[in-house]
């Protein structure tokens, strides 16, 4: 809202007003609390688990593998240490060397969703596309989960 709506309604009585600057489309993006008629609507962010395997650019094949094996994913999210998805490394991909790193052998830029994104929405285009897992970002970049198909199926 604008800073004079925002001033008006702490004339009028309201105790807690924010002026978000960069408005409500990015809120959503950011899988930020939301009230009103389409707050129960279920979104991606809302769905995503964070249970994902992650490793650094650095990271050897060999470890990286063993986490897969742990996960219930079939790869694993190459991130920065600040949480910012680099990539994508597929299971199928770490039959080599278990000492490349995991730059050597990864999917530059995996596609992403917002978390923003309703989760029927995305559940159709999943299975349209004959895929299991989204993965979620802010818009930042920053990694928030990894939705399934039957958890969004399921919301």
């Amino acid at each position: 809202m604008s800073p004079r709506a925002a001033c008006r309604l702490e004339t009028v009585g309201f105790a807690e007003v924010y002026d978000y600057v960069p408005g409500k489309v990015d809120w959503l993006a950011h899988n930020l609390p939301i009230e009103g008629e389409n707050a129960d609507v279920p979104k991606a962010g809302r769905v995503a688990r964070n249970d994902v395997a992650r490793c650094a650019l650095t990271d050897r094949v060999g470890e990286v593998r063993e986490r897969i094996a742990r996960s219930p994913y079939r790869f694993a999210l190459v991130t920065t240490p600040g949480g910012v998805l680099l990539g994508r490394l597929r299971r199928s991909a770490l039959d080599c060397d278990p000492n490349l790193s995991a730059e050597e052998v990864m999917e530059s830029g995996p596609s992403t969703v917002r978390p923003d994104t309703p989760a029927a929405e995305l559940a159709k285009r999943l299975a349209d596309r004959e895929l299991r897992w989204a993965i979620v970002t802010n818009p930042e970049g920053r990694l928030v989960g990894v939705a399934s198909r039957e958890d969004l199926e399921r919301a």
